[in-house]
Protein backbone atom coordinates (compact mmCIF):
# COMPACT_ATOMS: atom_id res chain seq x y z
CA UNK A 1 0.00 0.00 0.00
CA UNK A 2 1.30 3.15 -0.62
CA UNK A 3 1.17 6.36 1.51
CA UNK A 4 -1.65 7.78 2.08
CA UNK A 5 -2.77 11.83 2.49
CA UNK A 6 -3.91 13.56 5.37
CA UNK A 7 -4.82 16.44 6.86
CA UNK A 8 -4.47 17.29 10.67
CA UNK A 9 -8.11 19.97 11.12
CA UNK A 10 -9.35 21.15 14.80
CA UNK A 11 -12.41 23.23 15.76
CA UNK A 12 -11.39 24.72 19.09
CA UNK A 13 -8.50 22.44 19.74
CA UNK A 14 -11.02 19.49 19.06
CA UNK A 15 -8.78 17.70 16.60
CA UNK A 16 -8.95 15.46 13.83
CA UNK A 17 -7.46 13.35 11.20
CA UNK A 18 -9.11 14.28 7.65
CA UNK A 19 -8.99 11.43 5.20
CA UNK A 20 -10.31 11.42 1.08
CA UNK A 21 -11.54 7.60 0.17
CA UNK A 22 -13.82 9.15 -1.60
CA UNK A 23 -12.04 6.84 -4.70
CA UNK A 24 -13.02 4.02 -2.01
CA UNK A 25 -9.46 2.37 -2.59
CA UNK A 26 -8.14 2.71 1.76
CA UNK A 27 -10.65 0.36 3.30
CA UNK A 28 -9.53 2.20 6.51
CA UNK A 29 -11.85 0.23 9.78
CA UNK A 30 -11.22 0.45 13.43
CA UNK A 31 -7.78 -1.18 13.52
CA UNK A 32 -6.14 1.37 11.13
CA UNK A 33 -8.01 4.11 13.09
CA UNK A 34 -6.69 2.75 16.67
CA UNK A 35 -2.95 2.48 15.32
CA UNK A 36 -3.36 6.23 13.31
CA UNK A 37 -5.29 7.78 16.75
CA UNK A 38 -2.29 6.85 18.86
CA UNK A 39 -1.22 10.23 19.98
CA UNK A 40 2.52 8.58 20.51
CA UNK A 41 3.25 6.75 17.95
CA UNK A 42 1.01 7.68 15.11
CA UNK A 43 -1.03 11.19 14.50
CA UNK A 44 -3.52 11.32 16.94
CA UNK A 45 -6.80 12.80 16.79
CA UNK A 46 -10.00 12.77 19.20
CA UNK A 47 -12.10 11.66 15.48
CA UNK A 48 -10.76 10.42 12.34
CA UNK A 49 -13.02 11.69 9.14
CA UNK A 50 -13.16 10.04 6.06
CA UNK A 51 -14.21 11.31 3.24
CA UNK A 52 -16.68 8.88 1.34
CA UNK A 53 -18.95 9.50 -1.79
CA UNK A 54 -22.36 10.51 -0.68
CA UNK A 55 -25.51 7.48 -0.54
CA UNK A 56 -28.46 10.55 -1.19
CA UNK A 57 -28.48 11.87 -3.91
CA UNK A 58 -28.65 15.64 -1.86
CA UNK A 59 -25.69 15.34 -0.39
CA UNK A 60 -22.40 16.58 -1.64
CA UNK A 61 -20.05 14.40 0.88
CA UNK A 62 -20.07 11.34 3.40
CA UNK A 63 -18.41 11.39 6.56
CA UNK A 64 -17.73 8.48 8.58
CA UNK A 65 -16.44 9.08 11.72
CA UNK A 66 -14.02 6.97 13.77
CA UNK A 67 -13.00 7.31 17.85
CA UNK A 68 -9.50 6.66 18.37
CA UNK A 69 -10.74 3.24 19.88
CA UNK A 70 -11.78 2.07 16.06
CA UNK A 71 -15.51 2.76 16.59
CA UNK A 72 -17.93 4.63 14.99
CA UNK A 73 -19.33 7.58 16.06
CA UNK A 74 -22.68 8.96 14.54
CA UNK A 75 -22.16 12.75 14.79
CA UNK A 76 -19.39 15.22 15.41
CA UNK A 77 -20.40 18.62 15.13
CA UNK A 78 -16.94 20.21 15.24
CA UNK A 79 -15.97 17.93 12.30
CA UNK A 80 -18.91 18.59 10.03
CA UNK A 81 -17.64 21.72 10.19
CA UNK A 82 -14.16 20.98 9.18
CA UNK A 83 -15.04 19.02 6.40
CA UNK A 84 -17.73 21.16 5.61
CA UNK A 85 -14.93 24.51 5.14
CA UNK A 86 -12.64 21.72 2.97
CA UNK A 87 -15.10 20.39 0.63
CA UNK A 88 -16.78 24.27 0.39
CA UNK A 89 -13.42 25.36 -0.65
CA UNK A 90 -13.10 22.48 -3.36
CA UNK A 91 -16.61 23.10 -4.72
CA UNK A 92 -15.72 26.98 -5.12
CA UNK A 93 -19.20 27.23 -2.91
CA UNK A 94 -20.48 28.81 0.50
CA UNK A 95 -23.13 25.65 1.12
CA UNK A 96 -23.15 22.33 1.46
CA UNK A 97 -24.82 19.19 2.87
CA UNK A 98 -22.97 16.75 4.63
CA UNK A 99 -23.94 12.99 4.64
CA UNK A 100 -23.30 11.10 8.44
CA UNK A 101 -24.60 7.74 9.57
CA UNK A 102 -26.79 10.08 11.66
CA UNK A 103 -28.29 11.81 8.45
CA UNK A 104 -27.79 14.93 6.34
CA UNK A 105 -26.39 17.93 7.95
CA UNK A 106 -26.45 21.73 5.99
CA UNK A 107 -23.42 23.73 6.08
CA UNK A 108 -22.55 27.38 5.31
CA UNK A 109 -20.21 29.19 5.27
CA UNK A 110 -20.31 32.78 7.43
CA UNK A 111 -18.33 35.83 7.86
CA UNK A 112 -14.71 35.71 10.36
CA UNK A 113 -14.37 32.43 9.02
CA UNK A 114 -16.94 30.90 11.02
CA UNK A 115 -18.99 27.78 9.65
CA UNK A 116 -22.65 26.71 10.78
CA UNK A 117 -23.67 23.64 10.79
CA UNK A 118 -27.55 22.34 11.07
CA UNK A 119 -26.84 19.78 13.53
CA UNK A 120 -30.87 18.64 12.89
CA UNK A 121 -33.36 17.85 15.54
CA UNK A 122 -32.54 17.69 19.42
CA UNK A 123 -34.15 14.05 19.97
CA UNK A 124 -35.64 14.30 23.74
CA UNK A 125 -37.43 11.19 23.56
CA UNK A 126 -36.02 8.58 26.38
CA UNK A 127 -36.06 5.37 23.01
CA UNK A 128 -34.53 8.34 20.85
CA UNK A 129 -31.40 8.64 23.26
CA UNK A 130 -31.51 6.09 24.00
CA UNK A 131 -32.40 5.23 27.41
CA UNK A 132 -32.66 1.49 28.82
CA UNK A 133 -35.48 2.40 30.90
CA UNK A 134 -38.62 4.41 29.94
CA UNK A 135 -37.83 7.78 32.03
CA UNK A 136 -38.58 11.83 32.21
CA UNK A 137 -35.30 12.37 30.29
CA UNK A 138 -35.53 16.04 31.72
CA UNK A 139 -34.98 14.90 34.87
CA UNK A 140 -32.99 11.47 34.72
CA UNK A 141 -32.40 9.62 38.06
CA UNK A 142 -28.59 8.83 37.74
CA UNK A 143 -25.86 10.32 39.91
CA UNK A 144 -22.33 10.35 40.85
CA UNK A 145 -20.49 12.09 43.29
CA UNK A 146 -21.00 15.61 42.86
CA UNK A 147 -23.02 15.15 39.55
CA UNK A 148 -26.55 14.59 39.64
CA UNK A 149 -29.49 15.09 38.03
CA UNK A 150 -29.32 15.24 34.48
CA UNK A 151 -30.75 16.03 30.86
CA UNK A 152 -30.46 13.32 28.51
CA UNK A 153 -30.92 14.53 24.92
CA UNK A 154 -29.76 12.57 21.49
CA UNK A 155 -27.74 14.81 18.79
CA UNK A 156 -26.86 12.35 16.72
CA UNK A 157 -25.57 10.40 19.73
CA UNK A 158 -26.44 10.14 23.51
CA UNK A 159 -25.52 12.80 25.77
CA UNK A 160 -26.28 13.45 29.52
CA UNK A 161 -26.12 17.08 30.88
CA UNK A 162 -25.42 17.62 34.27
CA UNK A 163 -25.60 21.47 35.54
CA UNK A 164 -23.19 22.73 38.46
CA UNK A 165 -21.96 25.63 40.14
CA UNK A 166 -18.46 25.30 38.49
CA UNK A 167 -17.37 23.30 35.60
CA UNK A 168 -13.94 23.62 36.91
CA UNK A 169 -14.66 22.26 40.57
CA UNK A 170 -15.60 18.96 38.79
CA UNK A 171 -13.38 15.84 38.42
CA UNK A 172 -14.43 14.99 35.35
CA UNK A 173 -11.31 12.85 34.74
CA UNK A 174 -12.10 10.47 37.71
CA UNK A 175 -16.28 10.83 37.14
CA UNK A 176 -16.52 10.63 33.48
CA UNK A 177 -16.13 7.55 32.12
CA UNK A 178 -18.39 6.02 34.99
CA UNK A 179 -20.92 8.02 34.07
CA UNK A 180 -20.47 7.53 30.19
CA UNK A 181 -20.60 3.63 31.13
CA UNK A 182 -23.93 3.58 33.15
CA UNK A 183 -26.46 1.07 32.81
CA UNK A 184 -28.68 3.75 31.98
CA UNK A 185 -27.07 4.06 27.91
CA UNK A 186 -26.67 1.44 26.45
CA UNK A 187 -25.13 2.68 23.80
CA UNK A 188 -22.93 4.93 26.32
CA UNK A 189 -22.95 8.89 26.67
CA UNK A 190 -21.27 11.97 26.21
CA UNK A 191 -21.12 13.64 29.73
CA UNK A 192 -21.62 17.62 29.53
CA UNK A 193 -20.77 19.57 33.14
CA UNK A 194 -21.96 22.98 32.53
CA UNK A 195 -22.78 25.91 34.71
CA UNK A 196 -24.80 29.35 33.96
CA UNK A 197 -22.80 32.08 33.51
CA UNK A 198 -25.27 34.90 32.19
CA UNK A 199 -28.99 34.15 30.71
CA UNK A 200 -27.11 33.87 27.04
CA UNK A 201 -23.55 32.47 28.47
CA UNK A 202 -22.97 28.74 29.31
CA UNK A 203 -19.58 27.54 30.22
CA UNK A 204 -19.00 23.59 29.52
CA UNK A 205 -16.92 20.60 29.96
CA UNK A 206 -17.31 17.36 28.22
CA UNK A 207 -16.12 13.84 28.66
CA UNK A 208 -16.97 12.36 24.83
CA UNK A 209 -17.47 9.27 24.60
CA UNK A 210 -14.43 6.80 23.82
CA UNK A 211 -12.71 10.05 23.46
CA UNK A 212 -12.30 10.88 26.89
CA UNK A 213 -12.06 15.00 28.11
CA UNK A 214 -11.80 16.67 24.42
CA UNK A 215 -11.06 20.86 24.02
CA UNK A 216 -14.51 20.27 22.52
CA UNK A 217 -17.61 18.48 21.35
CA UNK A 218 -20.08 20.05 19.21
CA UNK A 219 -22.81 18.14 19.49
CA UNK A 220 -22.12 18.41 23.12
CA UNK A 221 -22.34 22.15 23.07
CA UNK A 222 -25.90 21.37 21.42
CA UNK A 223 -27.19 19.59 23.66
CA UNK A 224 -26.27 21.89 26.63
CA UNK A 225 -27.76 24.73 25.26
CA UNK A 226 -31.16 22.67 24.80
CA UNK A 227 -30.52 21.65 28.21
CA UNK A 228 -30.48 25.06 29.02
CA UNK A 229 -33.29 25.92 27.39
CA UNK A 230 -35.64 22.93 28.51
CA UNK A 231 -34.77 23.55 32.30
CA UNK A 232 -35.73 27.07 31.80
CA UNK A 233 -32.34 28.85 32.37
CA UNK A 234 -31.92 30.12 28.93
CA UNK A 235 -33.02 31.40 25.46
CA UNK A 236 -33.20 29.64 22.50
CA UNK A 237 -29.76 31.58 21.63
CA UNK A 238 -26.50 31.25 23.58
CA UNK A 239 -22.83 31.30 23.63
CA UNK A 240 -20.84 28.55 25.37
CA UNK A 241 -17.61 28.29 26.49
CA UNK A 242 -15.52 25.16 25.85
CA UNK A 243 -11.68 24.35 26.97
CA UNK A 244 -10.66 25.34 23.50
CA UNK A 245 -12.78 28.03 22.55
CA UNK A 246 -16.66 29.53 21.90
CA UNK A 247 -19.80 28.18 20.33
CA UNK A 248 -22.72 29.72 19.11
CA UNK A 249 -26.23 27.53 19.74
CA UNK A 250 -29.27 28.35 18.77
CA UNK A 251 -32.49 26.21 19.03
CA UNK A 252 -34.52 26.93 16.11
CA UNK A 253 -38.85 26.58 16.73
CA UNK A 254 -38.83 24.19 14.43
CA UNK A 255 -36.44 21.54 17.10
CA UNK A 256 -33.07 22.18 14.81
CA UNK A 257 -30.01 22.95 16.19
CA UNK A 258 -27.50 25.45 14.72
CA UNK A 259 -24.31 25.48 15.79
CA UNK A 260 -20.95 27.92 14.65
CA UNK A 261 -17.56 28.22 15.20
CA UNK A 262 -14.38 28.48 13.46
CA UNK A 263 -12.05 25.91 11.96
CA UNK A 264 -8.83 25.51 11.43
CA UNK A 265 -6.04 23.35 9.49
CA UNK A 266 -2.85 22.65 11.51
CA UNK A 267 -0.50 20.36 8.97
CA UNK A 268 -1.34 17.99 5.99
CA UNK A 269 1.09 14.99 5.88
CA UNK A 270 1.17 11.47 4.91
CA UNK A 271 0.58 7.95 6.40
CA UNK A 272 3.78 5.18 6.14
CA UNK A 273 2.11 1.98 5.04
CA UNK A 274 3.63 0.27 8.57
CA UNK A 275 0.86 2.11 10.14
CA UNK A 276 -1.86 1.47 7.83
CA UNK A 277 -1.24 -2.59 8.83
CA UNK A 278 -3.24 -1.35 12.22
CA UNK A 279 -0.29 -3.04 14.14
CA UNK A 280 1.15 0.20 14.97
CA UNK A 281 -0.46 0.63 18.91
CA UNK A 282 0.57 -2.93 19.60
CA UNK A 283 4.24 -2.11 19.65
CA UNK A 284 6.02 -2.09 23.35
Amino acid sequence: MTDINFIKMHGLGNDFVVIDDRARTLGIGGAQARAIGNRRTGVGFDQMLILEPPVDANADVFMRIHNPDGSEAEACGNGTRCVAALVMDELGRDAIIVETIAGLLETRRGGDALVTVNMGPANLGWQQIPLATETDTLHLDISNGPLRDPVGINMGNPHAVFFVDNVDEIALTEIGPKLEHHPMFPERANIEIVHLVDPDHLRMRVWERSAGITEACGSGACAVGVAAHRRGLTGRRVRVDLDGGTLGIEWLEDGNVLMTGPVAISYSGRLDPSLLSGTEQDRG
